[in-house]
Order: C-alpha cells, then sequence, then structure tokens
C-alpha cells in the first residue's frame, strides 16, 4: 500500500473537501483519505499507482498537485473523529443552519434586501454540505453523488434566483430596510458563532469537524458584511450597499453549485 500527498491549493473550507472526498470515492484503490484544511493537504492511501488518484483530484480545479509518494505497511490508527458527539453536534449544527436559511430568505424578502436574501443561500450551502457528509457516511459512493446533485441544483437555482433579483431591482429600484437587515444578519452571526462553539470541541479532532469549524467561521465574514451593509444603506441613503453584498455572496454560492454538479455528473 502507497501513501500520496497532494497540496491543494484551492482547497479551504468543508465544500471544496467534500468534493476531493467525491472525486475519489468510486475509486477502489483508495484505501483511506485525510484532509487538512489548515496545511491544504490531501492525504491519500491506495495500492498502485497514484496517476489515476492525480487525474482525478486534477478535473477538480483545485489545483492539487502531488508533493509525494510512499509505501506503507498498513493504515495507521484513525482518531475518534466518527464518535457519536461529533455527530449530534453535526445534527445540531445542520438544524440550525437550515433553520437560518428559512428566517434570512424571509426577511430579506420582507426587507427587500438581496444582502439577506444571498446570505440565506449561504446558510443553506452550509446545511448542505453538513447534510451530504451525514447522509452519505452510510451509504454508497452513488448515493453520496445523488445527495450532492441534488444539492446542487437546489443552490444553483437559488443563485441564479437571487442574482435575478439583483438584477431587477438594479433596474426597476428598492429600498432595502436597514434595521431589519441589521436585525435578520445579526441574528444570522450569532448562529453562526453559536455554531463556532458547539464545533469548537471537536476542532482538533477529526479532518471533517476541522473542516466544519472553518467552514463556519468563514460564514461569519457574511454575516458581517450584510450587517456592514445595512449601517452603510442608512448613512448613504442608497440601496447599492446592499446589492452589492448580494452579488457576492450569490456568485460564491453559485460557484460552489457548479463545482458541486460537475463532480456530481
Amino acid at each position: 500500500m502507497n501513501r500520496s500527498t497532494f497540496a491543494v491549493s484551492k482547497m479551504d473550507c468543508a465544500s471544496e473537501e467534500r468534493l476531493v472526498r467525491m472525486a475519489l470515492s468510486g475509486d477502489p484503490s483508495v484505501r483511506r483519505i485525510d484532509v487538512d484544511l489548515s496545511s491544504r493537504e490531501a492525504t491519500i492511501y491506495h495500492d498502485g499507482e497514484a496517476s489515476p488518484i492525480a487525474s482525478a483530484l486534477g478535473s477538480l480545479n483545485l489545483g492539487a498537485n502531488l508533493v509525494g509518494t510512499e509505501a506503507v505497511g498498513a493504515l495507521p490508527d484513525e482518531t475518534a473523529g466518527g464518535s457519536e458527539a461529533e455527530v449530534r453536534t453535526l445534527k445540531i449544527v445542520l438544524a440550525i443552519n437550515a433553520g437560518m436559511f428559512v428566517a434570512e430568505f424571509i426577511g430579506g424578502y420582507l426587507a427587500e434586501s438581496t444582502g439577506l436574501i444571498a446570505d440565506s443561500l449561504d446558510m443553506f450551502a452550509d446545511a448542505a454540505v453538513y447534510g451530504i457528509s451525514l447522509y452519505g457516511a452510510a451509504r454508497s459512493a452513488e448515493g453520496q453523488r445523488s445527495a450532492a446533485r441534488l444539492s446542487g441544483y437546489v443552490q444553483l437555482f437559488l443563485a441564479i434566483s437571487a442574482l435575478g433579483e439583483v438584477i431587477r431591482r438594479s433596474v426597476m429600484g428598492s429600498e432595502p430596510e436597514a434595521q431589519t437587515m441589521a436585525l435578520v444578519g445579526s441574528l444570522a452571526l450569532v448562529a453562526n458563532v453559536t455554531c463556532m462553539w458547539l464545533l469548537a470541541r471537536h476542532r482538533k479532532g477529526g479532518a471533517h469537524m476541522k473542516a466544519s469549524w472553518i467552514f463556519t467561521t468563514n460564514d461569519v465574514i457574511a454575516n458581517l458584511g450584510v450587517i456592514v451593509a445595512a449601517g452603510l444603506v442608512t448613512l448613504t441613503a442608497s440601496s447599492i450597499p446592499d446589492l452589492v453584498v448580494g452579488s457576492l455572496i450569490a456568485v460564491v454560492v453559485l460557484l460552489g453549485a457548479r463545482r458541486i454538479l460537475k463532480l456530481a455528473r
């Protein structure tokens, strides 16, 4: 058995890690995959040559490069990354993200805020990542791909709808309610901080828990962007800050959906 290490320059959150795992899920020679998001490296334990693995990772366009391959006698002991406590935490985090997706989407619609609507899609993307991981853990590679395909199509539809709403409101005009934006954005921030607190006790554990921690900390930035946009809407009496933030977040979700669908096919 061999151990190959790949540097993956664009792998910086749980969605990219999941893409790496899905890309190799159908390869019978792959025995185990360890991912370290902090160093952006993936270590693959496999039989045979590393070239098929390198080809599969290269198709993701995440900047994967083979660092080196060495022969190993056996798989090293795994950390306790699949404990019941971790699974329970992921289910709670999934529920929080799913709930905030609904709350932010409704709040964004009522407040005429594309920033809130797009941020709700980011919450949905988070929930999809956690849900696929929990769903796929006990299912075949095809089951994982089917779940990823479904979430990818939903994300794609919502992201395109959000961008369409940005364009519509840019042309027709809008009057986003800054107070509602700030309130709902703050609730989303509290939700993500709560998720960070729940994940904190596990962030030194398995690779997926570490990924979930980094993924959630990144989401705080989007929440702060909505809150800052609300302040700028108040100061400038303009909808432009809201439209800019909404566009940026929607594009990020759109690109994530595109990568998931490309791999699922």
